[in-house]
């Protein structure tokens, strides 16, 4: 049943070892289930969050998710709106990756609620005056055009493929994908944004605080950018890893170095953007609030928000900047892995000191930095997307055709046949031919005589 369903052309490994790999991947995701329903059960009170810090690790995690999640909308800009038809061989795995990233972002989102049971007042009685219920409905919608997305893709599994209605089907809404890959990008542009005007417009918090365009700050600009610069660099990564456990070659380098070459000029210009937008806050809009940058960077416990974090930050988009635009750079393994690892590293880190650094900077003359560490329900239910994650790329991968170029570039070979001996003659010697032909003429009868 499993050969069964597996795609025509291509090989996979024996299902025991293939679930056998998966196993230390379900303890993870079973351990991370223990903790959601504890929170579902009990509440917030399973966090260690406070006062201080209303918002803590599952923020950071789900902003995070959704800006890696970025390489599904801009694959599919770049494919079906701007024409880049090179990328039709790797968009099938971007809109894998960001479909999960995107459930994963929703269910953080259950779980911060405090009571998902209620996440219909979000809708229903709606905050027009929010940024996060924007937030929300953009969220909501864009999983749905992920899913309408992905559906395609399980329909060419081998076995539902062979249902005429399914067929067509599947054949149909490519036909009509360019339309949703619009609809994510209007959808993903406003929700990214948001997600960086939220820290952007609070006066409260001059950390996060920026100057903008009328009502949106310059973060909303740059939490976009930096998604649409850097999703893509995961979506790389994800698919290296995937060749590297799967041990064959997927997606053709040019297909690779032409993705790896956009990502690395958006990744370039958002980084020159960052470092004018913080040279501006720094000299201009802290001063106006009676702050130096320093006090954002100086005198908290330990250094733990001290100056190195957002060296580390400018450090991580100029130097995959510097790689990726380089046709050199992209060429070599070794450069690319290095690359696309910072970049992630990078937008993360953005979404870490926007998030949290934010909380724990003190604002009043009385106040200290605040330090958090997440309890053990945090971080297992942060951790129980990832092991989602993972097995739905192992399960996409084994059963759907996802990489159209993995049967052209890992071609099977059949299989030489065996030859144990049994029933072979060997061909005869010339003298036991003529033996043969003797013995033929002595038993042959006589011909008769008139």
């Amino acid at each position: 049943m499993d050969s069964a369903l597996i795609p025509k052309g291509v090989k996979r490994c024996p299902a025991w070892q293939f679930f056998m790999g998966l196993g230390p991947v379900q303890l993870v995701l079973l351990w991370g289930t223990l903790a959601m329903i504890l929170v579902y059960f009990k509440g917030l009170n399973q966090t260690n969050m406070n006062n201080a810090y209303g918002f803590a690790l599952w923020i950071w995690a789900d902003l995070a998710i959704i800006a890696l999640g970025g390489g599904a909308f801009f694959t599919g800009l770049l494919r079906y709106i701007i024409g880049k038809d090179e990328l039709k061989n790797i968009v099938n795995f971007a809109v894998l990756v960001g479909f999960y990233c995107y459930v994963s972002a929703l269910m953080i989102l259950g779980f911060d609620i405090g009571q998902p049971l209620r996440g219909w007042f979000i809708f229903w009685h709606a905050n027009v005056h929010s940024m996060l219920t924007e937030v929300a409905f953009c969220l909501t919608c864009y999983l749905g055009v992920l899913t309408i997305e992905y559906i395609p893709l399980i329909l060419e599994n081998r076995q539902i493929d062979k249902v005429p209605f399914f067929h067509n089907l599947s054949h149909n809404m490519h036909e009509v994908m360019a339309v949703f890959a619009a609809t994510g990008a209007f959808l993903s542009f406003f929700h990214q944004g948001s997600l960086g005007g939220v820290p952007g417009v609070m006066y409260a918090r001059p950390f996060g605080f920026r100057e903008g365009i009328f009502v949106w700050p310059w973060t909303f600009f740059l939490f976009t950018w930096s998604a649409a610069a850097c999703g893509p660099c995961f979506t790389i990564l994800i698919t290296k890893i995937t060749e590297t456990i799967a041990r064959k070659k997927l997606v053709k380098d040019n297909v690779i170095e032409l993705l790896a070459k956009i990502s690395g000029w958006m990744i370039a210009t958002y980084i020159t953007a960052k470092i004018i937008d913080t040279i501006y806050w720094a000299t201009v809009t802290l001063p106006t609030k009676g702050f130096t940058l320093m006090d954002f960077y100086s005198n908290n416990p330990g250094s733990a928000y001290g100056l190195w974090i957002l060296i580390l930050e400018i450090g991580c988009g100029v130097i995959p900047a510097a790689i990726l635009i380089t046709s050199k750079g992209r060429k070599s393994q070794g450069a690319l892995w290095l690359a696309v690892i910072l970049a992630v590293i990078g937008v993360c880190l953005n979404r870490w000191v926007m998030v949290l650094q934010v909380l724990a900077a003190p604002v009043l003359t009385f106040e200290n930095w605040a330090l958090y560490f997440p309890s053990w329900q945090e971080i297992a239910t942060t951790l129980l997307p990832v092991a989602l994650g993972i097995t739905m790329v192992a399960l996409s991968y084994r059963y759907l055709p996802i990489f159209p170029q993995e049967q052209e570039l890992n071609p099977i070979e059949p299989e030489p046949v065996v030859d144990d001996g049994a029933d072979v003659q060997e061909p005869p010697t010339a003298e036991a031919a003529q033996e043969e032909q003797a013995e033929a003429a002595e038993g042959e009868p006589e011909p008769a005589q008139a």
